[in-house]
């Protein structure tokens, strides 16, 4: 089914007298309403968008018209977020004006509609988390699937870690060679996956230097946190490359990072994890983490084991120690692949960026 997200698209598109099975996305069809009443729409789908009644009566019955939901948010988002629709209104001199953005309204509601768990919200819902994976894999769709890559880790990771510079040069330097970097889209490792991206095509010195001003708060519950990486964004504006954030209002409470520059936000935790694995297949590296990065460890084994999406991808362990002493569950996974157990598995354990970059190429070339 053909879908038109842009009015001008659409107009384009309507030269004929008799239309059917295509899809409009949350579009003000007012501006166009006499040239569709000249038209037979049949089988199509209209979905939150603008019209007057006499347009509704025209194409009811034959078409599926979805009403536009009473919520803080649009229903049928026909594109992914970002800084600016998240954090809209957003002044980092007055770090407090975040309380009036639309992410944290729509946090605000979601954490309500949890108590009420009313039919009419958990709908909406489902309908905006779907509308948001079809522009997602519009999206991806523009990229060579296996130089798509996800980087895994703690939220708690601080800004002042030495494997937080490690994350960002590494992020940087896969981006600079053409990779999509993905990640969960919040605070910790998964922000300095996006801050490297950020940072592509700029020097060490800069990237350096970023991280000097972020490292004034460094741990996402610090009250500056989000006003240091728009301070960033001021000094280094127009970043050359995209990066794909994936965060969700079930941790609203951890904000998402500003700088993925395309942001899948969803209010389904279960959707958003399981798509963020299934679509990083040029590989997934683990850097130092908690249970959400065992969590998301076993579901890539899962995943990989049964080649779910076609082909395993590479599952690359960043950080030797933490992932045989501190979690040693490398060791099992390993032992488990070389007798049988576990099949399919493309696995690799670095210290170095270099050494995670060659494996990646290998895998993709």
């Amino acid at each position: 089914m053909k879908q038109f997200e842009s009015i001008s698209k659409l107009k384009s598109f309507l030269t004929v007298s008799h239309v059917e099975e295509i899809a409009i996305q949350s579009l003000d069809l007012t501006e166009i309403e006499s040239l569709m009443l000249s038209i037979q729409f049949s089988k199509c789908l209209f979905l939150g968008c603008k019209m007057s009644d006499k347009l509704l009566n025209h194409l009811q019955p034959e078409n599926f018209i979805f009403p536009i939901l009473d919520v803080p948010f649009n229903t049928y988002p026909n594109t992914l977020y970002n800084k600016d629709s998240l954090y809209n209104g957003f002044d980092y001199n007055r770090p407090e004006t975040y309380m009036q953005t639309k992410d944290k309204i729509v946090y605000d509601y979601h954490q309500k509609s949890l108590e009420t768990l009313s039919i009419k919200d958990t709908l909406a819902q489902r309908l905006h988390d779907h509308s948001i994976t079809n522009s997602l894999h519009e999206h991806i769709s523009r990229f060579n699937e296996r130089k798509v890559a996800a980087i895994m880790g703690g939220h708690k990771m601080e800004r002042t870690d030495d494997m937080y510079l490690q994350v960002c040069r590494l992020s940087k330097s896969l981006t600079e060679k053409g990779y999509l970097m993905l990640s969960g889209g919040g605070p910790g490792a998964m922000e300095a996956t996006h801050v490297g991206a950020w940072m592509a095509g700029r020097t060490d010195e800069d990237l350096l230097k970023a991280i000097e001003i972020l490292s004034e708060a460094p741990v996402y519950s610090d009250e500056n946190w989000l006003a240091s990486a728009f301070k960033v964004m001021e000094l280094f504006p127009d970043p050359a490359f995209d990066s794909l954030g994936i965060p969700t209002w079930h941790y609203g409470h951890e904000l998402p990072t500003p700088f993925a520059t395309q942001i899948a936000k969803y209010f389904e935790n279960s959707v958003r994890e399981e798509g963020l694995l299934a679509l990083a297949k040029g590989g997934v590296i683990f850097t130092p983490g908690s249970a959400g990065t065992m969590q998301e460890v076993f579901q890539e084994l899962a995943q990989n084991h049964y080649e779910s999406y076609g082909y395993a991808s590479p599952m690359i362990f960043l950080g030797i120690d933490f992932w045989t002493k501190d979690r040693p569950i490398y060791p099992i996974i390993q032992k488990m692949s070389d007798r049988g157990d576990l099949m399919n598995l493309n696995l690799g354990l670095y210290d170095n960026n270099e050494k995670v970059v060659e494996h990646l190429r290998k895998f993709s070339d």
